[in-house]
């Protein structure tokens, strides 16, 4: 005769883990903006636009060579200068995106003092392997007029659709 099972020991029926069904969470956020399909070989591409992780502008960059880590060099997020109108030299902005198709893109940021007629500054074409990969991008701007001190507009398109409209401070 077989053992009756103790009515105190019940199997536990295994809850599923959220990846087990292509659901990824990001730890902090809202499940509203945060759930986002995970990439497998049987699942369409992924749908959503591009999503922009990191936009920092910053004096440099430095790649270490043996892990491949980025530093980022002199952060800052407006400009003072003395005298208008005025250059600056040299800046960089850094970017990193995730949530791209497979294959090649073109990023465009437009740059300007009034948001109707911004100038393009950067047009590049770089390439996602994956739709989970994060794409770095350093963008070197050199020469930046600012002809006046305000709220100098800047639009980051990637594949002509805009990703981020923010604004750069510019003072005296």
């Amino acid at each position: 005769m077989l053992p009756l099972p103790n009515p105190r020991i019940v199997a536990r029926k295994k809850k599923p883990r959220p990846n087990d069904f292509g659901i990824s969470h990001c730890p902090g956020s809202t499940q509203k903006n945060c759930l986002r399909r995970r990439e497998s070989p049987t699942s369409p591409a992924v749908q959503s636009k591009p999503q922009l992780l990191a936009w920092i502008t910053c004096d440099g960059v430095h790649i270490d060579p043996g892990s491949g880590k980025h530093t980022l060099l002199g952060v800052f997020s407006n400009i003072k200068a003395r005298r208008f109108p005025v250059v600056h030299p040299r800046m960089v902005w850094f970017i990193t995106l995730t949530d791209l198709q497979v294959g090649k893109h073109v990023i465009r940021i437009l740059f300007g003092h009034n948001i109707e007629s911004p100038k393009e500054v950067v047009r590049r074409e770089f390439e996602a392997q994956s739709p989970v990969q994060r794409v770095n991008l350093i963008n070197e701007i050199r020469n930046l007029g600012f002809e006046k001190p305000g709220d100098y507009s800047i639009t980051i398109e990637v594949d002509d659709e805009p990703i981020l409209v923010t604004s750069l401070p510019v003072s005296e």
